[in-house]
């Protein structure tokens, strides 16, 4: 591993970043989706438990499930009616293919140019370890934070998380809050200051398409036999119609527009098309008629085909007609769509679309999620807007996360809203080759989170007209 810094032995005011701790963190293979890395993911958490103790936690466990670990720290207020936050995010990390990366090994963390690059080191551990260097800086000059700090750190997002409803039942009482922040996101840029106000919710299934028993030799049959993989691009086809719009019966009855504070935002927001295609590396932009692309990012719905599937790919095609052909669909959805709901809206256009002569299999993952919005008018949002605008020394304007997140289901179990702030950037290439977090915007983040420390009790003390005064729920 690279020597790149510690900050341990200064100032934590000054500079809090401990960029050598973060290394090490990264150097652990912590991949969910690879059984053999199983015991990895177990090391990344109990790394994750003895750095909170070593911080100070009181309390700080890794919390067992039927699958993969998760991590749960509390650090109580001075005073035992302050609020309580639960931070949100994970430590497990996306599969890596070496022969892709270019910079470094995905596990040989290297610091270069202003950027720590390695698995896993924006997607999220450093999101994570930001929110911790923010509480060590917090506490430079106190003996106790001014909120109740807690993590619930997961194993399996990446994954799907699905263990976490058990996480969340089994442990209520330890994850009661009065706020959940979610650090699993991304700011708009290192230039603008802005607060993520809502994230589109997933549906993702296997659609399967079979046309014969067997592959079949296209000298024989070509021209008479059915076609799989033709059968499913067809299908796929009619996914969308010629203005970009979803063709799922009743699939746009339940989308709300954004909300007004979102919506003002999105009128003043620069966005450069040509520097964000350059920092996603797509070629040309896409999507819903008549929508801007920050507008169909955060507050349109979307389907992708993540994977397709067809014939032989471990030797050359052979002149085969593959019998049977798959697509990996992702809908992205926004409030106020229900997932279960739209689940039922695709198996119903499959029902009215799909081929004579086929058999036809769609198989929704149990991992669906609900968008969600956090309330405009919430106290604890012009916290996190105000200590945003603070760190940057300018007003911060709110938008939305293209992806996922339980944000809903946390929101559900805690009975409480949710806030997001993350350090990630959407160049940072989380899931591809030379992942990397730009040191900076962890700094950013690190000033922010001390901020809202400090912003959240005075916040929440004094409510807007209509709304309770104090915490919640009991401790």
């Amino acid at each position: 591993m690279n020597a790149i810094g510690s900050a341990t032995t200064r100032d934590a005011l000054t500079d809090p970043l401990d960029l050598d701790a973060l290394a090490e963190w990264v150097g652990i293979p912590s991949v969910s989706s690879d059984a053999e890395r199983a015991g990895d993911v177990r090391r990344s958490a109990h790394w994750l438990a003895d750095t909170l103790r070593d911080i100070g936690f009181p309390r700080a466990e890794v919390w067992e499930t039927d699958g993969l670990p998760a991590v749960y720290g509390c650090l109580p207020a001075a005073d035992p009616d302050a609020p309580v936050l639960l931070v949100y995010s994970h430590h497990d990390v996306h599969a890596a293919d070496p022969a892709e990366w270019r910079v470094t090994a995905p596990f040989s963390p290297l610091r270069r140019d202003g950027r720590l690059y390695g698995r896993g080191v924006s997607d999220a551990k450093a999101q994570i370890m930001a929110h911790l260097w923010a509480v060590r800086a917090h506490l430079a000059d106190r003996a106790a934070p001014a909120v109740t700090v807690k993590y619930l750190i997961e194993g399996e997002e990446e994954i799907g998380s699905v263990h976490m409803a058990d996480l969340l039942s089994e442990h209520a009482d330890a994850l009661s809050a009065d706020v959940v922040m979610v650090s699993d996101t991304m700011l708009w840029s290192l230039r603008e200051p802005t607060v993520c106000a809502t994230v589109r919710g997933s549906v993702t299934a296997t659609l399967t398409v079979r046309g014969a028993e067997r592959n079949l030799h296209s000298g024989a049959v070509s021209g008479a036999a059915a076609n799989a993989a033709l059968e499913l691009c067809r299908l796929l086809g009619l996914l969308t119609d010629d203005s970009g719009r979803i063709t799922l019966p009743g699939f746009y009855d339940a989308v709300a527009g954004p909300g007004p504070e979102l919506r003002r935002s999105l009128d003043s927001l620069p966005f450069e098309l040509p520097r964000w295609l350059a920092d996603t590396g797509t070629f040309r932009a896409e999507g819903e008629d008549g929508f801007t692309a920050p507008e169909r990012l955060w507050t349109r719905p979307a389907v992708e085909v993540a994977r397709l599937t067809a014939g032989r790919t471990d030797t050359p095609s052979l002149g085969l007609i593959p019998a049977e052909a798959s697509a990996d669909l992702l809908l992205r959805l926004v409030p106020d769509q229900r997932a279960d709901e739209v689940a039922d809206q695709l198996r119903a256009w499959l029902a009215a679309h799909r081929g004579p002569g086929f058999d036809h299999d769609l198989e929704i993952s149990s991992t669906i999620s609900d968008p969600y919005r956090t309330p405009e008018d919430h106290p604890a949002l012009a916290a996190l807007v105000r200590a945003v605008g603070r760190a940057y020394g300018s007003p911060a304007r709110l938008i939305g996360n293209g992806g996922a997140a339980p944000a809903a289901q946390l929101a559900r179990a805690c009975d409480a809203p949710v806030l997001f702030f993350g350090t990630g950037l959407p160049g940072d290439g989380w899931h591809g080759p030379d992942e990397r977090v730009e040191i900076e915007a962890l700094r950013l983040g690190v000033r922010t989170l001390a901020a809202f420390l400090e912003e959240l009790p005075a916040r929440l003390a004094d409510p807007p007209a209509g709304r309770a005064k104090g915490p919640a729920r009991p401790r």
